[in-house]
């Protein structure tokens, strides 16, 4: 505003036509410049579902365009506990309320109320879609269930052996990870499921926690979680099954503290929560440390996840500062801090059309 209001007075001083036109013209383009810059549109928006306290209703989802909060959605229920977009709708599954909520996107954010369907205290964990259907999996009932996306209808159930967890399709089959046993001890196999027929063909046995899973290009990548018996230890490691041979590899990294396990893929590359942050995975499952991105309090990373151009790292705070979403680009430089509900768990990003 400066620059402009010397260029104003410059004008009045000036004599010749010629000098006015030319500093006129150049009034003209910083305005301009300043004028793209303020209103040039963020092409995406940023969904972050968080989870709540656990036995309350006040899971929510806030929205971001850029670095704005455009929407916050209050007390959807008890847990949120995923999020995934599909044909311009966002599917929630809120686990302690036992419901899949599902709202169709604008470029406003999200219509209320959405659609709501009841699991039947089925405890909803994950989800992935294939052919119009959505795969769920569920801990109190111990299966996958397939809700018809045109009807909103509950067809069917496949039974697991055990809690499962984390679920990805290769287009024929789906991949569940059995993160615990019935008596809530920690499990350690991936179902193989056939898609069509609905029938567990292949178990791998992947070592203790099975958690997150990832398919990329012909492995399916497990991050693991597990506690000793008495709770009072966290361990964790990760293992790969070549989807192609069935070869599996099995990596301890010991003791430590990193919540979840997350896992996901940016720039072709594996990452995985790792001390306060998040860092890439080489071929033989070990931690490269020098190319990890941020570096907080590893007992208040609560998540990540990431697209090819941004990292979102959730932290938990304490009662005197909100819970903070970190958002970095993929060279690992800080971009936004949003500001979001209690435990951001899940991300999802729809690209504006």
């Amino acid at each position: 505003m400066n620059d402009i209001i010397n260029i104003v007075t410059k004008i009045l001083k000036e004599k010749t036509m010629n000098k006015i036109i030319t500093i006129l013209i150049t009034l003209l383009m910083i305005v301009g410049c300043e004028d793209k810059n303020y209103e040039e549109p963020n092409q995406s928006l940023i969904f972050i579902s968080n989870e709540g306290n656990f036995g309350s209703s006040n899971g929510s989802i806030s929205v971001f365009r850029g670095k704005s909060k455009i929407q916050e959605i209050n007390n959807i229920g008890d847990v949120v506990q995923s999020i995934l977009i599909h044909n311009d709708k966002l599917i929630t599954i809120v686990n302690n309320s036992h419901l899949i909520k599902i709202y169709q996107i604008t470029k406003k954010g999200l219509n209320l109320p959405g659609i709501e369907v009841s699991t039947q205290n089925s405890g909803p964990r994950e989800m992935v879609i294939h052919d119009n259907k959505l795969y769920f999996t569920n801990h109190n009932t111990q299966d996958i269930k397939i809700l018809d996306l045109m009807t909103y209808f509950i067809e069917d159930a496949i039974e697991v052996d055990g809690l499962p967890e984390s679920i990805v399709s290769d287009g024929q089959n789906l991949w569940v990870a059995i993160n615990m046993n019935e008596d809530w001890n920690s499990a350690s196999s991936v179902q193989k499921i056939n898609i069509a027929n609905k029938k567990v063909i292949k178990t791998f046995e992947v070592g203790k926690g099975p958690q997150q899973l990832l398919i990329n290009d012909d492995f399916l990548w497990v991050s693991r979680t597990y506690y000793n018996d008495d709770f009072t230890r966290t361990f964790f490691g990760t293992s790969q099954i070549n989807m192609i041979n069935g070869e599996v590899k099995i990596l301890e990294y010991g003791k430590g503290s990193v919540c979840g396990g997350d896992l996901f893929k940016t720039n072709g590359l594996v990452y995985r929560t790792y001390n306060g942050g998040v860092a890439p995975l080489n071929a033989e499952l070990k931690i490269e440390p020098l190319g990890k991105i941020g570096a907080y309090n590893s007992n208040n990373l609560y998540s990540a996840n990431g697209t090819d151009e941004k990292i979102f790292l959730g932290i938990t705070s304490d009662y005197q500062k909100p819970d903070t979403v970190f958002v970095h680009n993929n060279f690992g430089e800080l971009e936004y801090e949003y500001i979001v509900g209690a435990s951001p768990g899940d991300y999802a990003v729809w690209t504006i059309k």
